[in-house]
């Protein structure tokens, strides 16, 4: 029996009983008691269509941000709480905003990629879809939207394989891949891991001040896939690593990184000029994320990312998704995709993601699975070809010395034939179509 009519049978039965009983009453307690009944009954008819409305699925924007139930675990509906962000806002939008019930909470100057950034704070009462809405219909045409937050991408399994091994390549001396800058916005990295010992890496952290950073876990995993030493099989230990963390821990203790992070990064990176940037993250569609990584194809920027670990073949992750980034899923040994990676026509390229063999906490290894861990072997052939070819008024020149590969890749013109020149065999790194 639903929440609700319970209640509204149990007070017929009462009536129904006490009339029942051979009571005497006059007409005026009668007229009373049925006054008193009516409104009894109306109570309870209340009540219950109150439970019935309880029980009724909340609309996708009334269940953004919930901690719990399916359509708030969808990343288009996780977003930092009671904010919102707005890019490139007019001169008198903090005056217009401000008598709207909003206030600014931080101004961020992106330079690099030539935007200024707002974090909105806002009106107390209001929830985010509305605040969005409000804002929108006084600002047409202008860029707004939640502050999404993203997620790690690394469900793990223990099986045993370095990221060189996986791909043939032999093992290299500490210098391969010197003079190439790649860039990766992801977790925090723990640079005193014995797997990134010695290695070119500057880190930054892009947290939100009041917040603590999240762990290393997965950062430093992906960097050891990056640029480890020989001995972790890192795949360019020579390489210049520019790694910042989008991550931190929010007023529950969840750890979520966040469209703003994500963007002070991708700025840091366009400043820092990194051939290739990795993003092992997803999350929902963000407009101002969307419009950044415009702003980054046009300083010569490629963007890199993991294809998601849903398990959707409906639902995209972004940034893979988005036109101006390259997405890559996960194979197993047999070119078979991950059985938990995502799939769809906004995926790039797939290559080794299953039982790589990464850094972990505390100085030690572990297996892992993801996308997050296949992305990386895209972004290192990414960075080799642009190196190989130059970038706009840059020389070309050979990366690949003391790499160990059977190629030195300087010849190919495209990814895919970087690819088939580097790996002994191709069909690891496959266009996903």
């Amino acid at each position: 029996m639903p929440k609700g009519t319970g209640i509204l049978v149990g007070v017929l039965v009462f009536v129904v009983a006490a009339i029942a009983g051979g009571v005497w009453w006059d007409s005026a307690q009668k007229d009373k008691l049925r006054t008193q009944r009516q409104a009894v009954i109306a109570a309870a008819k209340e009540a219950d269509a109150r439970a019935r409305a309880e029980r009724r699925p909340p609309a996708p924007d009334a269940a953004a941000n919930q901690s719990d139930g399916p359509l708030a675990r969808l990343p288009e509906n996780r977003y930092e709480a009671g904010e919102i962000v707005v890019v490139d806002p007019p001169d008198n939008f903090e005056d217009v905003a401000r008598g709207l019930g909003f206030s600014v909470t931080e101004r961020v100057r992106l330079d690099s990629l030539a935007i200024e950034l707002y974090r909105v704070r806002i009106p107390p009462g209001a929830s985010e879809p509305e605040a969005r809405q409000t804002l929108a219909a006084r600002f047409p045409g202008l860029t707004i939207d939640f502050n999404h937050q993203f997620e790690i991408q690394a469900p793990t399994d223990y099986q045993d394989q370095m990221a060189r091994a996986l791909i043939s390549w032999k093992k290299a001396t500490p210098r391969c891949g010197a003079g190439i800058k790649i860039g990766m916005i992801d977790a925090s990295v723990d640079v005193t891991h014995p797997a990134l010992a010695g290695r070119n890496i500057e880190f930054r952290s892009f947290h939100k001040k009041e917040r603590r950073p999240g762990s290393a876990i997965h950062g430093t995993a992906v960097a050891g896939i990056l640029v480890g030493t020989p001995e972790w099989g890192g795949l360019l230990p020579g390489a210049e690593l520019k790694a910042a963390n989008m991550f931190e821990l929010n007023e529950t203790g969840r750890e979520v990184g966040n469209a703003v992070g994500l963007l002070k990064a991708m700025n840091w990176m366009a400043a820092e000029k990194v051939l290739a940037i990795n993003l092992s993250v997803a999350g929902g569609d963000n407009k101002a994320v969307r419009f950044a990584l415009k702003k980054a194809k046009e300083a010569d920027l490629v963007m890199v990312a993991a294809a998601g670990n849903w398990g959707s073949a409906t639902r995209k992750a972004y940034p893979a998704a988005y036109p101006d980034t390259l997405g890559v899923t996960a194979l197993a040994t047999g070119n078979v995709i991950y059985t938990k990676a995502n799939s769809g026509d906004y995926i790039d390229f797939a290559a080794p993601g299953v039982r790589v063999y990464t850094a972990d906490r505390g100085g030690r290894g572990r297996l892992q699975s993801g996308t997050s861990f296949a992305a990386p072997f895209i972004t290192v052939l990414t960075a080799l070809q642009i190196k190989s070819q130059g970038r706009k008024n840059e020389k070309s020149s050979d990366p690949m010395q003391g790499c160990g590969a059977r190629s030195t890749c300087s010849g190919p013109t495209t990814i895919e034939a970087a690819a088939a020149a580097i790996s002994t065999s191709s069909a690891w790194f496959s266009v996903a179509g």
